[in-house]
C-alpha cells in the first residue's frame, strides 16, 4: 500500500457515505434541537404604555410566528424518514429536509424584527386597541433558531447528495455476499428447553418441534 493511502480505493465511497450520514445526522439533530429550544424563549422585549406608567411585556418565539418550531419537527421527522425509504422517495424526503430548513431559518430572521406579537400582548394587557409599545429590544434566540434552520438545511443538503449510499431500514430481503439479492438466513431452531424461545417461535407462528 503506497505511503499516505489509507484504504483501498473501492473502500473510499463507505467511508464518505459513513462520514456523511453521520454529519448529517449531528447536524439536523442539533438544527431541530436549537430551533425548537429557541421558539420557547423570549424574542423581544417591551414596555406598554399606562396612565400609571408603564407596563413590561415580553413574546417568545412561538408567539411571534410558530414557523419555526413546527418546520423543526418536520425536519426532524424527515431525517429520520430518509432512512425509511429508497430512491426517488429518499430524494423527496432529503429536499423536505432542506426545505424545512430554508423555512426555519428564513421565519426566524423576519420574527426577529416583527413587534405585532409584542403590539397585541400589549393591548391585550392595556384592554386598547392599536397600543403602542416602547422601549423595544430583541435579543439573539431569533438568531438561533436561524442558526438551527442552517443546520437542518446542511443535513438535507448531505441527504440529497450523499442520500443514496446511505443504508436503509431492512428490508425482507438483503444482499448476499456475492451482490445479488436473496432470501434472508433462515432463523435458527429454537432451544427446546428454554420455554421463552418456544414462545418466541410460536409468537413468529412457527412450529418449534419441526
Amino acid at each position: 500500500m503506497p505511503p499516505g493511502d489509507s484504504g483501498s480505493a473501492p473502500d473510499r465511497p463507505v467511508r464518505r457515505a459513513h462520514r456523511s450520514l453521520a454529519l448529517a445526522l449531528l447536524a439536523g439533530a442539533a438544527g431541530a434541537g436549537l430551533a425548537l429550544l429557541a421558539s420557547g424563549r423570549t424574542w423581544a422585549e417591551g414596555s406598554a404604555v399606562l396612565a400609571q406608567g408603564e407596563l413590561p411585556r415580553t413574546v417568545t418565539g412561538a408567539d411571534v410566528t410558530g414557523v419555526p418550531g413546527a418546520l423543526a419537527v418536520v425536519g426532524l421527522a424527515a431525517l429520520v424518514a430518509v432512512f425509511a425509504v429508497r430512491r426517488a422517495g429518499r430524494i423527496a424526503v432529503a429536499a423536505l429536509l432542506t426545505l424545512s430548513g430554508v423555512g426555519v431559518a428564513v421565519a426566524a430572521v423576519l420574527g426577529n424584527s416583527d413587534t405585532s406579537a409584542l403590539r397585541e400582548k400589549a393591548a391585550t394587557a392595556v384592554g386598547l386597541t392599536g397600543t403602542d409599545v416602547h422601549h423595544v429590544t430583541h435579543t439573539g434566540w431569533p438568531w438561533v433558531a436561524a442558526a438551527g434552520g442552517l443546520l437542518l438545511l446542511v443535513a438535507g443538503l448531505l441527504a440529497l447528495v450523499h442520500g443514496r449510499h446511505w443504508p436503509a431500514m431492512s428490508g425482507r430481503y438483503e444482499r448476499t455476499p456475492g451482490g445479488a439479492r436473496g432470501p434472508r438466513r433462515a432463523p435458527a431452531a429454537p432451544d427446546l428447553d428454554r420455554p421463552e424461545e418456544i414462545w418466541k417461535s410460536l409468537d413468529r407462528g412457527e412450529d418449534p418441534t419441526r
